[in-house]
């Protein structure tokens, strides 16, 4: 059986933390896509990928979890990519397009 005390755990609230950033950049998303009309994903999408990644890759360090670990790290390059190209291009959002 756990400790009671294993829910103050710093870690949980880091993972817990990284959870609501990933969930939030969904919710960013669609309402910004609701208020112009269109689907977009703004930048502040992925400025919330990359924090909640590195916020879930720490726990998953934390819990030694290889799965966790790689599959935050990959993400992350890809947050990373889209946050240079945005900043390359001087937009502030990207259109997601048919393809």
């Amino acid at each position: 059986m756990r400790d009671s005390n294993a829910l103050m755990n710093p870690w949980l609230i880091v993972g817990f933390a990284g959870q609501i950033l990933f969930f939030g950049r969904f919710l960013v998303q669609w309402l910004h896509s609701e208020r112009l009309g269109r689907s977009v994903i703004p930048v502040s999408f992925w400025y919330m990928s990359l924090g909640g990644g590195l916020l879930l890759l720490a726990y998953s360090i934390y819990r030694r979890d290889p799965v966790f670990i790689v599959g935050q790290l990959v993400g992350g390059f890809a947050y990373i990519r889209n946050l240079v190209l945005i900043r390359r291009h001087g937009g502030a959002t990207g259109s997601v397009h048919p393809l």
